[in-house]
C-alpha cells in the first residue's frame, strides 16, 4: 500500500527529528503500494499570531499531520509483521503533503494515476489491466481536498479511504465510488448538535463556519435542521480560512459585531482550526462576552485554538468528538521512532534517499525546514485521532486479504488490480484491535461522538467528556460547569418556550416571536406542528390545550339513565293501564257501554295502544341499523290499528246524525261484520304505506359527531321526509276523518255520548303532534329519542284517558249508568224516530 507524503528537502539532521528525515523513513517499497495524503505544510502567516509556537515550521509543519503519518506508518508494520493477515506479502507507503492547498494536492494525487514504475499516465480505453503507482490512497483529511481527489481516483476506481474527510456531499457513492472514510457524515454531527441545543432548551443561536466545504456543507445542514426542531438562527455567517488575504481582518470583525447585536448566548462554529483561532481571538479583543461556543473536533481537539492569548475568558466550550478507541502500542512506537532517528548514519541515509527522491517531487520543494521534537507531539498523542487512520489502512488491508485469497499458510502471488479491492470493501466487516468496523450504504463508518467539555486546570485545558451521541443524547449535566457568573446554566432564546398544549402565533415578520395560544377544543398541539394545532380525527376529541386526542364515548339513551328509568316506568304504568282496559272491557264485553264503544273493535283499539306503549322500549338503548327503521314503522302501525277500530265508530256517528237519510242503506258497513273489513281495509293500507316507506327512504342509524363536544351522538336519523309524511299522514287523515265526523254531534241528554271521547282524542293527537313535529325535526340530541318516547306516551294516554278512561270508570264506579237507556246505540235509536 503506497502512501503520499511530499515534505520539505535538503534538511539537516540532527538530534530532532528533520522533516527531511522523516520523509526519508517513511519511504518503502512493497509489493503493494499505499498512498498517503497528509497536511504538513501550512501557512506561516498563521501561525504568527501563536504566542508560543511548539514547532519551527517550513511553511509550517502541521503537528497533527505528522501523527497521522506515524500513525499509518505504525499500522503498515504492524500489518507487514502480522503473519496472518498478509502472510508473506509487504505492504510500502508513500507520503505526500497536501500543505492544504487544493493545487499542492493534486499533484501527488496525480503521481499516485501514473504507471507503475514510469512518470506517465496511460491514455487507454480499457483500464481494467492499468496498474497505477499506488493500490489504494490514505486521505486526504480535509473535505475539499477530499472532493477534488475523489474524482480522480474514482475515474481510475482506486480505493480511497480519507480518515477526516466529512462533508455530506462525499456520501454521494454515484459520483464518488470508490471513496470511503473512517469518519461519520457530519449529518450525524449536526443531528447530535441540534439534540444538544434542545436538551438546554437554547432555540435561539448564531452559527458561524468556515468559508471551505466543510464549513459550508455543516452549516447547510444545520441550519435545514434547526428549522424543523423549533431552533431559531439569529445570524448566520462564513469567515475566511485564507487569514492573509487584506479583507480578512474585516470580515471577522464584521461578524463578531452581528453576533454580538443579537444578543445570543450560544454559537454554533463548524471551522477548522485555524479559522476558528482566528474567530476566538477577535471575539476576546472585542469583548464579546463569555458566550456557549459548540463546535466539533475540526477545531475542539486542536492546540491551536487553545493557543489564543486569554482563551479561558472565551465562555463554555462544548461539542462533540467522534468516538474512538486507542491504538495499543502506537506511543511506544512514536517514542523509539524519535529516538532511532537521532543517529547520525541513519540521517546520513535519508539525505541520499532524499537526493534520488528530488526528480520525482513535482517542482514543489519548501524553502525552509524545522526541527520537531518528541516533547512537542506527546501531548497531542492522547487526544490527536489517530484510529481513523489505523482503522483506514486496515481496511485496504482485509480488502487485500479477501482479493488475495489468503489463508494461514501464505497470500498466493496474484495481482490484484485497484478496482476489484471495491467489492471487498463494500461487502464485509473487517476487525482492528478487536473491534469490528463496516463501510455503510453512504461508504462511512459511524461510530458515534463523545460530548466533551473545555475544563481548564491550572491554566491548561482538559478534555472533559459529559455525554454520548449514537442515535441518542445522552448528557451529564452535573459534569458541565457554565462560565456565568452564577455558575448556572445559561438561556438563550428570543421566545418563551410555549407549555404543552400550546401553539405559536407569529407576530410581525420574525417567525422567532411569537405568542403562545391555547389549542382550542377538538384540537390538540403536536411536536411536529408547532405553529398550529391539528385538529382530532372524527371519531375522537380533546379538550382546550391539549396534547393528544381521546376516542370519543358513544351517546344515546341508556337503559340505566335517570331520564330513561322514569320514561320506562311511565312506559310499564301506560302498558298497565292498556291492560286494565282490556280486562276490564273484556268482561263486560257484552254491557250496553262496551258495545256502545264498539265492543270487540274497542279491545282491539285497546291492544293497538298495549303495542304502542311497549314499542317505547324500540327507542331505548344502543340504536342500530335494523332498530332505526322498526321505530318509526312500529309506532305508525300501531297508531293506525287504534284509529282503525275508531273509525266505523265514528262513521256510524256522522250516518246517524247528519245523514239520516242515508244511514239506513249506509250502517250495515261500518255496523256489525262488516265494520271489521273497514279496520282491515285501513290497517292493509297501512301496511302498505309502511313497504312504501323501506323502499323510498327508512330512517337510519347516524353517527353524529359534531351535536356533542366529546361524545358521538347515535341517533336514527329521518332519510327521507317524504316518506316519513306517506308513513305518517294516512294516520293524520284517518284521526283528522274521526274528528269531522264528531266534533258536531250533539247528544240528547241523559245519554252517553260517545262521539265526544273521539273528538277529545283526536285532538289531542293533533295537538301532540304539532309539537312533535317541531322538536323532532329540529332536535340532534339524545332528546330525539325521548322526544319520540313522549310522543307515543302522549298518544297513547290521550287516546285512553279521552276515550277509555271515562268508560272504565263508569263500569267500576257507576255501574248504574251501564243500561241500554243511557248506552243506547245511535243506529239502533234512529230507525224507531222514522217510525214515528
Amino acid at each position: 500500500v503506497v502512501l503520499g507524503l511530499w515534505l520539505c528537502l535538503g534538511c539537516a539532521c540532527a538530534a530532532p527529528l528533520s522533516p527531511w528525515c522523516l520523509s526519508a523513513q517513511l519511504r518503502r517499497p512493497g509489493d503493494f503500494v499505499l498512498g498517503g495524503l497528509f497536511p504538513f505544510g501550512k501557512d506561516t502567516l498563521n501561525l504568527a499570531a501563536r504566542s508560543e509556537p511548539t514547532l519551527l515550521l517550513c511553511d509550517g509543519l502541521f503537528t497533527d499531520g505528522l501523527i497521522w503519518a506515524l500513525a499509518m506508518r505504525f499500522a503498515i508494520e504492524q500489518i507487514n509483521n502480522s503473519s496472518w493477515l498478509l502472510p508473506g506479502v509487504t505492504l510500502g507507503y508513500d507520503m505526500r503533503d497536501t500543505c492544504f492547498e487544493p493545487l499542492v494536492a493534486l499533484q501527488p494525487s496525480l503521481l499516485f494515476l501514473t504507471r507503475n514504475g514510469t512518470r506517465a499516465i496511460g491514455v487507454l480505453c480499457d483500464y481494467s489491466e492499468y496498474q497505477p503507482r499506488v493500490t489504494a490512497v490514505i486521505g486526504p483529511h480535509k473535505s475539499d481536498l477530499c472532493l477534488l481527489t475523489a474524482k480522480l481516483f474514482s475515474s481510475f476506481l482506486i480505493p480511497q479511504v480519507s480518515y477526516g474527510a466529512s462533508s455530506e456531499a462525499l456520501s454521494n457513492t454515484e459520483l464518488y465510488p470508490s471513496l470511503y472514510r473512517t469518519v461519520p457524515s457530519d449529518k450525524n454531527l449536526v443531528e447530535a448538535m441540534v439534540l444538544l441545543l434542545n436538551h438546554f432548551g437554547w432555540n435561539w443561536v448564531a452559527t458561524v463556519a468556515s468559508d471551505d466545504e466543510y464549513g459550508r456543507g455543516a452549516q447547510a445542514l444545520f441550519l435545514s435542521m434547526a428549522g424543523t426542531n423549533s431552533i431559531c438562527i439569529a445570524f448566520e455567517g462564513l469567515i475566511p480560512t485564507e487569514l492573509a488575504e487584506p479583507d480578512a481582518t474585516k470580515q471577522l470583525e464584521n461578524t463578531i459585531k452581528l453576533i454580538n447585536s443579537t444578543k445570543v448566548n450560544v454559537i454554533v462554529l463548524f471551522a477548522h482550526s485555524v479559522p476558528a483561532q482566528a474567530l476566538l481571538q477577535h471575539s476576546l479583543a472585542m469583548g464579546l462576552g463569555k458566550k456557549v461556543w459548540l463546535g466539533s473536533e475540526a477545531w475542539l481537539l486542536s492546540d491551536i485554538a487553545t493557543s489564543v492569548p486569554n482563551i479561558q475568558s472565551v465562555g463554555t466550550v462544548l461539542g462533540f468528538v467522534m468516538r474512538t478507541g486507542t491504538v495499543p502500542g502506537f506511543q511506544e512506537f512514536v517514542a523509539e521512532l524519535f529516538s532511532s532517528v537521532a543517529q547520525e548514519e541513519f540521517c546520513q541515509r535519508s539525505r541520499e534517499l532524499s537526493r534520488l527522491e528530488d526528480t520525482e517531487v513535482l517542482d514543489t520543494h519548501c524553502r525552509q525546514c524545522g526541527n520537531v521534537t518528541l516533547r512537542d507531539i506527546w501531548p497531542m498523542l492522547g487526544v490527536t485521532l489517530v484510529q481513523p487512520v489505523h482503522v483506514a489502512v486496515y481496511s485496504v488491508a482485509h480488502a487485500l486479504h479477501r482479493a488475495l485469497g489468503c489463508t494461514s499458510k501464505g497470500c498466493p502471488k496474484t495481482p490484484v488490480r485497484s478496482w476489484q479491492l471495491l467489492h471487498f470493501m463494500n461487502t464485509l466487516p473487517f476487525e482492528v484491535n478487536g473491534q469490528s468496523f463496516r463501510f455503510d450504504q453512504s461508504h462511512g463508518t459511524n461510530t458515534g461522538y463523545k460530548l466533551i467539555l473545555w475544563a481548564w486546570r491550572d491554566g491548561t485545558v482538559t478534555y472533559l467528556p459529559v455525554g454520548d451521541y449514537d442515535q441518542s443524547l445522552y448528557v451529564q449535566t452535573s459534569q458541565i460547569q457554565f462560565h456565568t457568573p452564577d455558575k448556572k446554566e445559561p438561556t438563550s432564546e428570543c421566545f418563551r418556550r410555549c407549555q404543552p398544549g400550546q401553539f405559536r402565533r407569529i407576530k410581525g415578520f420574525n417567525l422567532c416571536c411569537y405568542d403562545c395560544t391555547d389549542c382550542s377544543e377538538n384540537t390538540f398541539w403536536s411536536s411536529t406542528d408547532s405553529t398550529s394545532c391539528s385538529p382530532c380525527p372524527q371519531h375522537q376529541w380533546a379538550p382546550m390545550r391539549s396534547t393528544r386526542c381521546h376516542d370519543r364515548a358513544e351517546r344515546f339513551l341508556s337503559w340505566d339513565e335517570p331520564l330513561a328509568v322514569a320514561l320506562l316506568t311511565l312506559v310499564a304504568l301506560t302498558a298497565a293501564l292498556s291492560c286494565g282496559a282490556v280486562l276490564l272491557f273484556l268482561q263486560h264485553l257484552q254491557s250496553p257501554l262496551v258495545q256502545l264503544a264498539g265492543g270487540a273493535r274497542s279491545l282491539l283499539a285497546l291492544l293497538w295502544l298495549l303495542l304502542q306503549s311497549l314499542s317505547c322500549c324500540l327507542h331505548v338503548g344502543r340504536p342500530s341499523a335494523v332498530l332505526c327503521p322498526l321505530q318509526q314503522l312500529c309506532y305508525a302501525l300501531c297508531l293506525n290499528g287504534c284509529l282503525s277500530s275508531l273509525l266505523p265508530k265514528a262513521l256510524e256517528i256522522t250516518l246517524v246524525t247528519e245523514f239520516p237519510r242515508c244511514a239506513p242503506r249506509l250502517l250495515r258497513w261500518v255496523t256489525h261484520g262488516r265494520a271489521w273489513l273497514v279496520v282491515a281495509m285501513s290497517i292493509l293500507t297501512q301496511v302498505l304505506l309502511c313497504w312504501c316507506h323501506l323502499r323510498l327512504g327508512p330512517d337510519y342509524l347516524v353517527a353524529d359527531y359534531e351535536s356533542l363536544p366529546r361524545e358521538v351522538l347515535l341517533v336514527c336519523g329521518t332519510q327521507s321526509w317524504a316518506a316519513f309524511a306517506l308513513l305518517h299522514g294516512y294516520n293524520s287523515c284517518l284521526a283528522f276523518v274521526c274528528f269531522l265526523c264528531t266534533f258536531m254531534v250533539q247528544t240528547p241528554g241523559r245519554r252517553y255520548n260517545v262521539a265526544r271521547g273521539i273528538t277529545f282524542a283526536t285532538f289531542l293527537y293533533f295537538i301532540i303532534w304539532i309539537f312533535f313535529l317541531v322538536i323532532f325535526a329540529t332536535l340532534r340530541t339524545v332528546l330525539r329519542a325521548v322526544t319520540q318516547i313522549c310522543t307515543i306516551l302522549a298518544t297513547t294516554l290521550g287516546i285512553l284517558g279521552s276515550y277509555f278512561v271515562p268508560k272504565c270508570y263508569i263500569l267500576v264506579f257507576r255501574p248504574d249508568l251501564n243500561t241500554r237507556d243511557y248506552c243506547q246505540n245511535l243506529s239502533e235509536e234512529q230507525p224507531e224516530e222514522d217510525r214515528q
